[in-house]
């Protein structure tokens, strides 16, 4: 096969997060078939990192930091009351005012140290963002970034968006759409952020005795967003039987559980008694397995397999994706039984997805990791955090469950953002990168007559990076 740099810079760009220092050549001989390779690596998309705890362990770690915390501070505030009640007896007012008995407790007992939670979610994002910025291509990673946003959840609802992204989303990246489905459903970062661990069945025994209802949240947004699509086949009907289907599904209490709070559970008593029709089936009530195999019917409907594969090219080609593509990777998703490697394979095989023009606006997370990769520095979490959080796309912190914008719309109004966020790293890291290199390196013949004449005419290195960085060809996939 001829060598090809060209396709081989966009094939990176495109499908990966942009080329590292020799990817280019690396891959020329036949970039589509370096694509399809890393599809078959063994164990592509995990980590392996005994560092990172799992999501319920973490979840079961900062409850007991905060009650820890409590504690501190009312045994804190106890403290000063009791000396200002001693100052008041032995020198008067004058003392009892001196004691400052309303001053506020130390946050911490290191009042300098970094909260738990917050250490847990920089342990988890620096794992998420190590394996974008090592990887060889990052097609895989890629993957693990689109559907970790296709079944979004929000780090400000539970802390355990990290470990749902390793246990939920990395293990099926891959597999499966239904057992993905299965395990992010079924995950208690999605319960809690669904709100499904309140929900009751209000002709259960629970829902009797304590006089609670129905929680639609998690039903309704797995028709809508995860499965189904927006204003499909299903009605307002199906998702309330639906959620009643879905009662029972909840966490073990953290508070009076310290070994197994925090992790998935079947209750019961909390479960809508009776069969239910979800979208024309009728499912006899089979308690935890009624839910699953409304959710294995879900998996396999065609208006899944078509809102599954619309959401692919959106991601991958363009906002508005070729009708015939989405046509190809919806028939794949059929005959496959929904197997998203074989449909991941089907995208990189198409003609439709190998056009010159470079359609799509890096999203602000990889923007900011192909700069790392290009430049081959290794990146420092909290900078990468802080400038993500700034350019719109806080890890892990959707404004919606509807998750982040695939369109670019929703990306051009930051790029003026992106030219400080570029301009402060270039003239932290520029001086020791040579800028033709680095343009040679992330760029290769995708770089204009334009950009090569602008960084190479630039009056000082830090300027030229920021240059290459802002550029057209950078900036896009």
């Amino acid at each position: 096969m001829a060598c090809d740099p060209r396709e081989a810079a966009l094939a990176l760009h495109r499908f990966g997060f942009g080329p590292r220092s020799g990817s280019i050549e690396a891959i020329a001989a036949d970039s589509r078939g370096a694509l399809l390779a890393e599809l078959e690596r063994p164990n592509a998309g995990q980590i392996a990192n005994a560092d990172l705890t799992s999501s319920s362990a973490a979840n079961r770690a900062v409850f007991e930091y905060n009650a820890a915390r409590a504690a501190n501070g009312k045994r804190e505030r106890l403290r000063r009351e009791a000396a200002a009640q001693v100052a008041m007896q032995n020198a008067g007012a004058e003392a009892a005012m001196e004691a400052k008995p309303d001053a506020p407790a130390p946050a911490a007992n290191q009042p300098d140290a970094v909260p738990l939670p917050r250490q847990l979610f920089r342990k988890e994002a620096k794992a998420h963002f190590d394996a974008a910025i090592n990887c060889e291509i990052g097609l895989v990673e890629r993957l693990v970034w689109f559907w970790s946003n296709h079944f979004c959840v929000n780090a400000d609802a539970t802390v355990m968006a990290g470990g749902y992204e390793r246990e939920a989303i990395r293990p099926h990246v891959l597999g499966r759409f239904s057992d993905m489905l299965l395990a992010v459903e079924g995950h208690p970062a999605m319960l809690l952020y669904l709100n499904n661990e309140q929900s009751i069945g209000p002709g259960s025994v629970a829902g009797i005795n304590r006089d609670r209802g129905l929680n639609e949240n998690l039903a309704r947004e797995i028709l809508e967003l995860h499965t189904l699509g927006v204003r499909t086949v299903y009605t307002q009907t199906d998702v309330t039987n639906f959620a009643k289907v879905l009662t029972g599904w909840t966490i073990l209490p953290t508070a009076s559980d310290p070994d197994h709070g925090g992790e998935f559970v079947f209750l019961g008593r909390a479960h809508e008694p009776g069969a239910q029709t979800v979208v024309g089936n009728t499912y006899t009530d089979g308690g935890v397995g009624q839910g699953r195999a409304v959710l294995a019917d879900l998996a396999r409907h065609p208006a899944t397999a078509k809102h599954v594969a619309t959401k692919l090219a959106r991601h991958f080609i363009a906002d508005d994706p070729p009708p015939a593509l989405v046509d190809r990777l919806t028939q794949r998703f059929l005959d496959t039984d929904g197997d998203l490697k074989e449909v991941t394979a089907a995208l990189v095989a198409a003609p439709e997805s190998w056009g010159p023009e470079q359609a799509k606006i890096k999203r602000p997370g990889e923007w900011i990791v192909a700069a790392l990769r290009a430049t081959g520095e290794p990146g420092e979490i909290v900078r990468i955090l802080q400038a993500q959080a700034l350019l719109g796309e806080p890890l892990w912190r959707p404004p919606a469950p509807k998750g982040f914008s695939d369109d670019n719309a929703a990306w051009v109004d930051g790029l003026g953002q992106r030219l400080e966020i570029a301009n402060a790293f270039a003239h932290r890291e520029g001086l020791g990168h040579e800028p033709e290199a680095v343009m040679d390196a992330a760029l290769g013949p995708l770089a204009s007559a334009e950009t090569r004449r602008a960084v190479t005419r630039a009056e000082s290195r830090p300027q030229a990076l920021t240059l290459l960085l802002m550029a057209p060809e950078f900036q896009r996939r």
